[in-house]
Parts: C-alpha cells; structure tokens; sequence
C-alpha cells in the first residue's frame, strides 16, 4: 500500500479558516476551488482580477467564499484581515507574475512580489492561534546559469529580470523574518514553495504560450509562437497546487518543516520545448495552427533553460509530479474544449478535474 492511499486532504481542511492571497489568479482560482472542495472556509485576498476571461469569473467564485479586493501593498489592510479572521492555513500567491510586465513596470513588480510577502510576514507576526503559512515564490528565485541539471532549494538565488529579482527579494525577506522573528515562534510554521510555469484550464494572462493558443484557436487564427525552442518545465496547475496542500498538511503536523523550501516541478528527465507543447495541443484542438515569429528575439531577457531538481519534496514530503506530459496537455485541451462548446459546465469540469487528480495522486504516490 502505497503512502497517499489513506490520505486525506479533506482531514486536514474542513472546518478550517484559509486566507488565499491571490485568489483571483490562475493558481489562485484553482487552490480555492479545491479547499472549498474540501470543506474549507476561504478567505480570498486579490486586488481585483487579472485576466478577462478568468477562471475565477467563469466559476463564479466571487459568491462562494468570503472576498476581500485589497492590494496586497496596502499593510494597513492586510493586518486587520489576518486579526479579524485568525486563519488556520495562509497561501500566499499574490503576485505579479509576467517577466515582460516587470520590464514594463519594475517598481509595481517589486513593491507587489517584495513588499507585498513582507506585508504577509508582519501581519503573521501578531497572530495568537496556530497558522500553517506557505509562502509561494518562483523557479525563477534561482540564478538562472542555463545548467541542463535541475536546480536545488540550496542552489543560489538570482534574478536577472526585474520578475526574478523580485523573487529572489522576496525570498530573502522570508529567511530574515523566519530569524528574527518565527525562530521560536510555536504558533506559526512557515513554509517556502518553488514551482515552475503551470499550465491547465482557465489561463487567460498575457503572453504565454497555452492561453495565446487558445485565444486564437477559440477563433480559428493561427497562433503566433515566439520562442519555440525555449524549454520550460511544464506542470499541470494542480500538480503545483497539490504539492502546496500536501506541503501546508505535513507542516501542520510537523514543526520540523518550519523554514524549509521545496521545489515542486515535473519529472526532469524528459524536456519538451514549445513547438512540442504546442503539437501536442493539435491531437486535441480542431483546426490548430501557428507560426513562428519573425521577430523571436525579445526586447528583454528571458531564460531559455530552467529545471527544478524535486528530490527533496519526494524524500520528505512523498511528493512528485504524477501526470504524464500528454496527460497534463489532454487535460488542459479537453478543460478549453469544455468551456468553449458548453461554458455552463465548466464548474463541474473543472469540480471533475480536480477529483480525478486526488485519485490519481494516491495511485501513484
């Protein structure tokens, strides 16, 4: 018997007090929708919603949970939410989260990404009950040296974008707070999470691959690819969220975990670079096609190679990624196809997803 096959999300979440941060993002939207699965009650934190269409919109999720539109810069705010509400889990995914806006805007990037998990950190500070906190950062936190092994949580930290920088700050923000402040603190437990581009149903940002895709097969244009060589370690979005809720529920029970980082990625030992994603896509979409930029080379840097080693989520947590390349890619096709022939069942779709994922999680771990 495998180690997941008694396990229970829904143990640790029913009845419990969860403050997500970013609720309203795509990571976000799917973390809630699965605590509140779970019987949790949810508190979600977003400065309004990033994208139109968006996976919160569609669900509805607005009316299903208690929501608070404050800008997570704003610390004034953020405190009284934490004293009011005493949470029992806090994820925090806040973000601003696209390399090419940091460029664009580089003070928002780090007062939302820096500032803004600092603002977290102080309104923990005076929290009485016990809080299990997981702080979500970036694959991008490390010092991209373009190495063809996967990177290490004690692999050193970078950033030579104003997004990665502003991760890599965040991160050092985390580690002198967990010093000099949660040292000896036995209410809260802190725990730092690390994943890689996500993919799945319900993305809509700006310029990424699946949603740039979608938006032009919904039309039957051709897409148009920018860098389709690049190679990125392409995740399932309930991959990276069940690695955070397997996280938060080892950490509640055991304060050993306090301070540590874990990488959630897929398995490293099989890359797949754009134009592979994007084939991949066409045995799911009807009338896929693209073509490749022109102009491929961006005004701004963005690294081309970038792995996660996960060893050690798999050692200690009994975590890894269990979706298959084309199962993660059949997923997110068959979400899209969903929504754009039956929109109305699209809670229940991604309900399903979510359900079928937890069965598969405790078969393969």
């Amino acid at each position: 018997m495998n180690k997941m096959s008694k396990f229970s999300f829904k143990k640790s979440f029913k009845g419990k007090t969860v403050i997500v941060t970013g609720h309203t993002g795509f990571k976000g939207s799917w973390l809630t929708l699965w605590l509140m699965s779970l019987g949790a009650n949810v508190i979600g934190v977003s400065f309004g919603v990033p994208s139109n269409p968006s996976h919160f919109k569609i669900l509805n999720l607005k009316r299903k949970i208690i929501n608070k539109n404050i800008d997570i810069r704003n610390l004034k705010k953020l405190k009284n939410i934490f004293r009011n509400y005493k949470p029992n889990y806090v994820f925090h995914l806040a973000a601003q989260s696209l390399v090419k806006e940091s460029y664009v805007d580089p003070i928002y990037t780090f007062q939302t990404n820096s500032i803004g998990t600092l603002n977290v950190l102080e309104s923990l500070k005076n929290l009485k009950n016990k809080c299990t906190v997981i702080l979500i950062t970036s694959d991008k936190s490390y010092k991209n040296l373009e190495i063809k092994r996967g990177y290490r949580e004690d692999d050193t930290l970078g950033g030579t974008d104003p997004y990665s920088a502003s991760k890599a700050s965040a991160e050092l923000i985390i580690q002198s707070y967990l010093k000099s402040y949660f040292n000896n603190n036995d209410k809260i437990s802190i725990g730092i999470a690390r994943a890689g581009n996500v993919i799945g149903g319900g993305d809509w940002s700006k310029d990424r691959l699946v949603p740039d895709c979608v938006k032009s097969w919904s039309k039957n244009n051709r897409v148009n690819i920018r860098n389709p060589k690049s190679t990125r370690p392409w995740q399932h979005v309930l991959e990276a969220v069940g690695g955070y809720l397997i996280f938060a529920t080892r950490l509640n029970k055991n304060k050993k975990l306090h301070g540590e980082v874990f990488n959630f990625g897929p398995n490293t030992k099989k890359s797949y670079n754009v134009i592979r994603l994007v084939k991949s896509m066409k045995k799911h979409w009807e009338k896929v096609s693209w073509k490749i930029s022109k102009n491929n080379k961006n005004n701004f840097f963005e690294s081309n190679l970038l792995k996660l080693n996960c060893a050690k989520a798999n050692q200690i947590l009994n975590w890894k990624s269990v979706l298959s390349f084309e199962e993660i890619i059949k997923m997110t096709a068959q979400w899209y196809s969903q929504y754009y022939s039956k929109p109305k069942k699209t809670l229940s779709t991604s309900l399903n997803q979510i359900k079928n994922y937890e069965k598969l999680m405790k078969e393969r771990l």
